[in-house]
C-alpha cells in the first residue's frame, strides 16, 4: 500500500464550500492511517489558504465546523498545505497573507507526485 498521497484541490473553491469538506476529511483519514499527506491548492481554491477566507466558510447549512477548523486540524496533523504559486499570483491580492503553516509549490510539484510511483494522487 502507498504511504504517500497528494490531493489537488481546484474545483473545491470558496464559491462552493460544500465541495471542500470531502477532500479535507479524506486527507485527515489518510493521515490517520499514517500516510504522508500533501494538499495542493490550485486555481481559485488557493483562496482557501488566504487568512480569514476559510473562517467564514462552512460545508453544510448546519455550520457545525468551518473550513478553517478543518485546515487547522490538518496542520496540527502535519499535513502540508501548498498554495500553487501561479494560482496565488492570479487569485491572491498583494496585501493578503496566507494562513500560518501553509507553503508554496508550483504545478510541477504536484505533477512530480503524480509521476512518482511512491505517491498516489486524488483531484477534487
Amino acid at each position: 500500500m502507498a504511504e504517500r498521497i497528494a490531493f489537488l484541490l481546484w474545483a473545491a473553491t470558496p464559491d462552493r464550500p460544500e465541495l471542500c469538506a470531502t477532500p479535507l476529511v479524506h486527507a485527515l483519514a489518510a493521515r490517520a492511517l499514517d500516510a504522508e499527506v500533501e494538499i495542493h491548492f490550485a486555481g481559485p481554491a488557493v483562496r482557501l489558504l488566504v487568512a480569514g477566507v476559510a473562517e467564514q466558510l462552512y460545508a453544510s447549512p448546519a455550520r457545525e465546523k468551518s473550513l478553517a477548523a478543518f485546515l487547522r486540524e490538518l496542520l496540527a496533523a502535519d499535513v502540508r498545505l501548498l498554495a500553487c504559486s501561479m494560482a496565488g499570483a492570479t487569485w491572491v491580492e498583494a496585501d493578503e497573507v496566507y494562513i500560518a503553516g501553509s507553503a508554496h509549490a508550483g504545478a510541477t510539484a504536484f505533477v512530480a507526485r503524480a509521476l512518482d510511483p511512491d505517491w498516489r494522487t486524488l483531484v477534487f
